[in-house]
């Protein structure tokens, strides 16, 4: 590829005015040809703030894809439509960078890694937190073989009185769910990325009901509308994997709980075990003595990158930009958001019937 990379944004909401369009615009390699959103305002408003000069702004997702001139596509629209946008994308001839999580459903998922196979585009989903410099430290140790075999595992998305009531957070129909498939899904991520291991046997879930319902709640963005709130408020889930190791999730808009914590996960192996709990903690035998060791963070160099620093979203922009440019393979790929999809579908389908999901 000559020149910079063109890049279109179908979706110009929070996600998009939060992480996606201000982390590639620091980007020398690219620039943002093309805005859209059936809110034709949205997409106006982001064209004038990080548009190209002669950007031009869509209310139709199809007319955008139909600009061959194009190579690259943000997908930051509600979850029922991930699916249907990237695989239109990735048919024409557009690499896809989609918004977590992969898709409303398991099913979808796979459309979308099958797609991403058969034209030979790149995909990748946003889990921006696998940059942050407590997982990517947690991630060499794992690496390392520091814990030995990781057996146990807690995932973590967990917040007190923290109900998004904007947009269609709380709609099923578009979502898919509430805070599993909101947070739960990063935790999730973060967990298996770290121990590498992506073959789940069986899940049992939970969803739960039980402060949706209430009137004037104490919340961190104002009170939500209980005949608004059509998903589960908590969501917890067993996973087994086919080797064994067990992953609890948990995950919460609104808990009775002061243990708030979000997009953390625990490990613990045969030869130690590391949290997110104080920063970044790792803890050992030595010598017939215990130890804890509280990593320092804040010094020293920058995984992935030398002499800058930068927030875990201009990590992820620039790492995905940099895939495409040197024909690497993306650090999320479609294979290991799907199977995230896939044991977040387990947990529902759980919750629902009762029954542990097996897989296989």
């Amino acid at each position: 590829m000559s020149g910079k990379l063109k890049i279109g944004i179908i979706g110009c909401g929070g996600i998009a005015n939060g992480k996606h369009m201000p982390s590639l615009s620091k980007l020398d390699q690219v620039e943002l040809v093309a805005f859209c959103d059936i809110v034709t305002e949205k997409a106006e408003k982001a064209a004038a703030q990080y548009g190209a000069e002669g950007a031009k702004v869509y209310e139709d997702y199809r007319e955008l894809l139909a600009d061959a001139s194009i190579d690259v596509v943000h997908v930051c629209t509600p979850n029922d439509s991930h699916a249907e946008i990237s695989i239109a994308a990735l048919e024409a001839d557009k690499h896809v960078m989609c918004e977590k999580p992969m898709a409303k459903t398991a099913a979808d998922a796979r459309r979308m890694v099958e797609a991403a196979k058969r034209t030979g585009k790149k995909l990748a989903v946003g889990y921006n937190n696998r940059y942050r410099p407590d997982s990517l430290f947690m991630k060499q140790i794992c690496e390392d073989g520091e814990l030995g075999e990781i057996y146990y595992a807690k995932a973590h998305a967990i917040r007190r009185r923290a109900v998004p009531t904007w947009g269609v957070f709380l709609d099923e129909e578009k979502q898919g769910g509430g805070p599993l498939i909101d947070i739960g899904t990063h935790a999730l991520d973060l967990t298996l990325w770290v121990m590498n291991n992506y073959e789940p046997k069986v899940v049992l879930g939970t969803t739960f009901h039980k402060l949706s319902g209430k009137e004037n709640a104490a919340n961190a963005w104002g009170p939500w509308d209980p005949k608004k709130f059509t998903v589960e408020d908590s969501a917890m889930g067993m996973i087994v994997m086919k080797n064994g190791a067990t992953i609890m999730l948990e995950s919460s808009w609104a808990l009775n709980t002061l243990d708030v914590k979000e997009a953390k996960c625990t490990l613990m192996g045969t030869e130690g075990g590391a949290d997110m709990e104080d920063g970044l903690r790792v803890n050992g035998e030595k010598h017939s003595r215990l130890y804890t060791n509280k990593v320092q963070l804040d010094a020293g160099g920058v995984a992935f990158y030398d002499g800058k620093k930068e927030k875990a979203e201009e990590t992820e922009a620039r790492l995905w930009i940099d895939a495409i440019l040197n024909d690497k393979q993306p650090v999320v790929t479609p294979e290991q958001a799907c199977v995230v999809s896939e044991i977040l579908e387990a947990i529902y389908e759980s919750a629902k019937t009762g029954k542990a999901v097996y897989f296989d």
